[in-house]
């Protein structure tokens, strides 16, 4: 498997893994390329998005980081990061998600991010678990979400 930067060119691929997931999990959301480019990988506030490939070059899995700026749609602090993973089901439990994490820190201490949110549907126990594991803690729950948190470095 390969971790790289997500490119124009992988927007195609991206928005089928969200396909897949939505097809497994009933959730529906944006999921066309063009808004896959706009959200993900070029992103004004972004500052990492990642891809993962097997040897074949075949895109298992994704994760976006952005810096939190006013009015964000999470209701997070302004300066946070707000992350989101997403892997194709034929992927899961081998590892993508852990592997894009790795990178997604190193960026995330890169840019200074002192914390980092992860919001997630409070009926993905995948997702949490996940979340859980990478060392995000629970700090805000609202209808149907839960927002958990990674400190990356403790308030001055």
């Amino acid at each position: 498997m390969m971790i790289r930067t997500a490119t124009p060119y992988d927007a195609v691929a991206m928005s089928h893994v969200l396909r897949e997931i939505m097809a497994l999990t009933g959730r529906m959301r944006p999921h066309d390329p063009a808004f896959t480019l706009s959200n993900y990988i070029t992103a004004p506030d972004g500052i990492r998005c990642s891809v993962a490939a097997d040897d074949d070059g075949e895109v298992l899995g994704f994760q976006s980081l952005k810096r939190a700026v006013a009015d964000n749609r999470y209701d997070v602090p302004e300066g946070w990061g707000i992350i989101g993973t997403h892997i194709s089901p034929r992927a899961h439990r081998r590892g993508v998600g852990r592997a894009l994490f790795a990178v997604s820190r190193d960026a995330a201490i890169a840019a200074d991010l002192k914390r980092i949110n992860a919001t997630i549907g409070a009926d993905n126990s995948m997702g949490l678990t996940y979340y859980e594991a990478m060392g995000f803690r629970t700090w805000r729950e609202g209808p149907g979400i839960i927002q958990k948190m990674l400190v990356l470095a403790p308030d001055a």
